[in-house]
């Protein structure tokens, strides 16, 4: 009985212990945060520690007091700026996997506690701090984020609002408030508010953007709050009345004197063009009159959006021309030509754009100006109304492509190159042909802006006027040995002009893509091509790898269009050089992170060149026999490249050595022993989860490749796959895939699939659980569905086949779930192509399910 005291009383003194230490880590977390931001290592580390330890000890505890320290204006800016961000960081994350499980964490905190965290947010929206105010609207929408989709924070919305109807509120609470509103909207989903809640909440958005009763604070974050809102506004839109104010109220916001709110109104104006296109007849011309003014004269933020939302109109007459319908809307989405209608006043708005070029706009691939959104609105126009732009362009072309000054020639050249997307060949034939010399002259301008844009346009016209397989193309046996001649003497040019040359080359190649014997007509020039490719890759006066990338992706289009049979030597030798080049990239001296770094981004390329070659060779019975005499050393090689361990060359490796085991077939199976391990690690990298991926496809290539040989591999390989299925951590995009694999195994090994039967089909049934479950109006889990759906067809026609000749028995008692789960997508709202691939002639007697 006394030890029994005894050990209470300890137990007693170790609780008190720890909420003292809990307590007193609470009172110095404004120190633990100021230290996190030490630019002493040693103190930024133990600070750290600190608060790890203090998170990990007590989670509720910890956010309470990071609440209370951003919520206290006597407390310094540095430890409220950090307290917020750590807050943030524990309520979301952009893995799902790590976010899910923050979610569970919030979730499993007491109420009571909650309500104190949550009521220190809203208090905190009062600060007169503005960085603690927009802090703390960035964590309510996060708490939001979790709870409103479960009801769980039903007042939230009515006390936002109460911040907004209140006489005596100051300017700086409203402003906090409209921003949380706004953030609130982007994280929830418009099926989370009641229709009475939405009202409530454009009315005081809408309100907000009043002139006359709000400073420019107030008015900038009420408008970017309906932006977010926007989507919610479906029921207010189809109201005459309702849409009518929102729409003058964006219009009169769209002229306000400040710049930044004039950008947000004309980026609400982007979101009503692309989700209320069906309502906006009766704003055009005014929507026309804001837009082209903007466009003309105003800052260039505000002259993009409103660039942009043009581009937007051409989006939803594209999809409608395309599909009938707008992603989203109904059936009967009403198609209102408004590009049509505006095209003769628009055209010229946008070709005044193409000549505000920036003088080093084509050194940096990160600008985005008015010239830029101009010409990409043009192409745009040019893909919606098709051969009526031509006739409006034409003239502005042939006007500036002479003149001495280089923004004329750009400008001319890139609204032709602009156009050719969406007019007529009938139209563009004969322009083209009688320009193509003129432009391969302009590849030697002096100006490098004009060789730059060239090139663009010139990759555009093979991309869409060179297709020999379909009978037309601007390239013929006269012009194709200038055409290529230009193009490998520009390609030693500025290192944009370069890359821009490359990927005309490319397009170029790409044209006598089964294109018969017209491929022919390119076989001279190939040798002259591969050599000018390789030495554009190995050049080192481009900023980054985007020139070598650029080259090597060229070279595999190359490969790919060239006719076998009469380039196969050519090809072989290519190899030759490859393999040596990637040879030597295993020997490179590693001093730093950018040399390794470069090192893993080229051996990338040379494996995808590598995996393109074997695809090339293997694809005749003529010409396999040499990549099964190289196998031998690219294995070797693709093993040594694999321990070096970087993601993206394991990608490309991995894919390389598919395509290898397609070629070699039964043959393959010398290689597994030492592969082997390097699958094990594919499969178990669950961090890097595009290379996991990979790996499963690779699976499935090898299986198909060695049959029955990978039975000896198969415990291991199907140990891994379930275990991945089974995983919370693995991304969900890997798992589609291994239900695919699990079909390329069954139909390797036949019946001796049969021990992996009951968990593998147990596994396809939570699967379907899942698919059954998911939410079809969010359209990135739908597709993700249609994925799960179409791999667990795949597995279970792949376990068919392999039992068909024996043991047909072992499915009998998983009939039942394979046609209940066909007739539950059958009646889906959407078929599916894939089920009609999954019926079409079986090679098993369906009388056997």
């Amino acid at each position: 009985m006394f030890v029994l005291m005894l050990l209470f009383s300890v137990i007693e003194l170790h609780v008190i212990y720890s909420l003292a230490v809990l307590k007193a880590m609470a009172m110095e977390i404004t120190q633990f945060l100021l230290a996190a931001q030490s630019p002493d290592a040693n103190i930024r580390t133990q600070a750290e520690a600190s608060l790890r330890q203090f998170q990990e000890q007590s989670l509720p505890l910890f956010l309470l007091s990071l609440s209370v320290e951003l919520a206290n204006n006597e407390k310094p800016l540095e430890s409220r700026r950090l307290a917020g961000i750590v807050l943030k960081n524990s309520l979301d994350a952009k893995d799902s996997v790590r976010k899910e499980h923050l979610v569970q964490q919030w979730m499993a905190i007491e109420i009571s506690m909650k309500a104190q965290i949550k009521d220190l947010l809203l208090r905190t929206l009062g600060s007169s701090a503005s960085e603690a105010r927009h802090t703390s609207a960035q964590v309510i929408a996060k708490v939001a984020s979790i709870e409103i989709p479960r009801k769980q924070w039903p007042e939230l919305i009515g006390s936002l609002l109460k911040n907004m109807t209140q006489q005596d509120s100051p300017p700086a609470l409203k402003q906090a408030t409209l921003e949380t509103l706004g953030y609130v909207c982007e994280e929830i989903s418009h099926q989370d508010l009641v229709q009475d809640e939405v009202n409530s909440v454009l009315t005081a958005v809408v309100q907000g953007m009043n002139l006359a009763e709000h400073s420019c604070e107030v008015r900038l974050a009420a408008t970017k709050a309906l932006y977010n809102a926007l989507d919610f506004a479906q029921t207010n839109f189809e109201n005459d009345m309702e849409r009518n104010y929102i729409m003058k109220v964006v219009c009169e916001t769209a002229i306000s004197k400040e710049a930044d709110i004039r950008q947000a109104a004309f980026e609400c104006l982007v979101s009503i063009a692309s989700t209320y296109y069906d309502v906006l007849e009766p704003y055009m011309q005014t929507l026309f009159q804001l837009t082209s003014n903007a466009v003309k004269g105003d800052e260039e933020s505000v002259a993009l959006q409103a660039i942009e939302f043009w581009s937007s109109i051409c989006d939803e007459e594209i999809e409608l021309q395309e599909y009938g319908t707008i992603e989203g809307g109904d059936s009967g989405s009403t198609h209102s030509r408004f590009i049509e209608k505006a095209l003769p006043y628009l055209v010229p708005l946008l070709l005044d754009t193409l000549l505000k070029q920036e003088e080093d706009q084509d050194q940096d691939d990160s600008i985005w100006n008015i010239s830029m959104s101009g010409g990409t609105c043009l192409g745009l126009v040019a893909r919606t109304v098709g051969d009526s732009v031509v006739k409006l362009v034409m003239p502005f072309v042939e006007g500036n492509i002479l003149k001495p000054d280089w923004h004329c020639r750009e400008a001319a050249t890139y609204a032709f190159g602009s156009i050719l997307e969406g007019p007529s060949l009938e139209t563009l034939g004969p322009l083209v042909s009688n320009g193509l010399d003129f432009l391969l002259n302009a590849m030697r301008d002096e100006n490098n802006h004009v060789k730059d844009t060239t090139a663009w346009a010139l990759s555009r016209i093979f991309e869409f006027l060179h297709c020999p397989a379909s009978g037309f193309s601007v390239v013929s046996p006269e012009n194709l040995e200038r055409i290529v001649t230009v193009l490998l003497e520009s390609i030693n040019d500025a290192p944009n002009v370069a890359e821009k040359v490359c990927g005309a080359i490319y397009y170029l190649a790409q044209g006598y893509e089964d294109a018969g014997t017209n491929s022919s007509l390119l076989t001279q020039y190939i040798p002259r091509i591969i050599s000018e490719l390789l030495k554009t890759a190995e050049r080192s006066d481009g900023s980054d790898s985007k020139i070598r990338t650029s080259a090597y992706e060229t070279l595999n289009e190359v490969v790919r269009s060239s006719n076998i049979v009469e380039t196969s030597q050519i090809i072989l030798e290519l190899l030759k050089s490859v393999l040596h080049k990637l040879g030597q990239t295993l020997d490179l001296q590693i001093v730093s992170s950018d040399d390794r770094e470069k090192q893993g981004d080229l051996q990338a390329s040379l494996c995808a060149v590598i995996q393109v070659i074997v695809q090339k060779l293997s694809s005749t019975d003529e010409t396999k026999p040499s990549i099964l005499q190289a196998a031998d050393t690219i294995m070797f090689l693709f093993l040594r490249v694999f321990a070096c361990r970087r993601s993206t060359v394991h990608e490309e490796a991995m894919l390389a050595i598919g395509a290898l085991a397609h070629a070699s077939g039964p043959e393959f199976e010398k290689y597994m022993p030492e592969l082997y391990k390097y699958l094990e690690m594919g499969l178990q990298n669950f961090e890097e989860y595009e290379v996991c991926a990979i790996t499963v496809g690779v699976i499935g290539d090898i299986c198909r490749a060695l049959e029955d040989k990978v039975l000896p591999y198969c415990d291991g390989i199907m140990n891994h796959l379930v275990r991945n299925l089974q995983s919370a951590e693995l991304h969900r995009s890997v798992k589609p895939p291994i239900f695919a694999c699990f079909g390329d195994i069954a139909l390797a090994i036949g019946e001796q699939f049969s021990k992996y039967v009951e968990p593998t089909v147990a596994m396809m049934r939570s699967a379907a659980e899942v698919c059954a479950q998911m939410d079809n109006s969010d359209e990135e889990l739908m597709d993700y569905g249609n994925q799960l759906k179409r791999s667990i067809f795949e597995a279970y026609s792949g376990i068919l086949q392999g039992f068909k000749d024996s043991k047909p028995e072992l499915m009998l008692p998983h009939a039942g779930h394979l046609f209940q789960f066909i007739e539950v997508v059958f009646r889906e709202k959407y078929r599916y192509p894939f089920l009609f691939h999954f019926f079409s002639p079986a090679p098993f007697p369906l009388t056997l399910i």
